[in-house]
């Protein structure tokens, strides 16, 4: 039996940041069937949470688990639910874009702390400054088409 321990730091938006998770309430109806779903198709999320226009999803990855399937699984039946469940007022999307970058053992506490503090984090810097700073810190280059 393999041994593995991979945990990979998601972040993803709605189509076009639109802020469609206005209220705390919403988000957090939206963070728990994500998280059930998730244990429904063997999808370890060890931290889930976001604000009105994004979700963080921290992640342990299974042996036979990819990054592309892992955030197609999550992010297209959750899309299908909250239309489904009408939660927003036109037709929810997930924008294709997202951010997936591993993260050591040893920051897992502080990874874990951030996502938990999304509310706060956001009261002093809009999701395109974190965005841009992502973008920076870990090296990505914005596609230019």
């Amino acid at each position: 039996m393999p041994f593995v321990k991979v945990y990979i730091h998601f972040v993803w938006s709605p189509k076009n940041r639109y802020p469609f998770l206005d209220s705390k309430e919403l988000r957090t109806k939206v963070w728990h069937h994500i998280r059930q779903n998730a244990k429904e198709k063997r999808i370890f999320i060890d931290f889930i949470n976001g604000y009105s226009d994004h979700c963080h999803c921290l992640v342990s990855l299974g042996i036979d688990q990819t990054i592309q399937k892992v955030v197609q699984l999550i992010k297209g039946e959750s899309s299908f639910w909250i239309n489904k469940n009408e939660l927003t007022k036109v037709k929810f999307e997930w924008q294709d874009e997202y951010f997936a970058v591993s993260v050591s053992e040893s920051m897992i506490n502080k990874v874990r702390e951030y996502i938990k503090n999304q509310e706060e984090h956001h009261t002093k810097k809009t999701f395109q400054q974190e965005y841009d700073e992502f973008i920076s810190r870990y090296g990505f280059e914005k596609y230019k088409g």
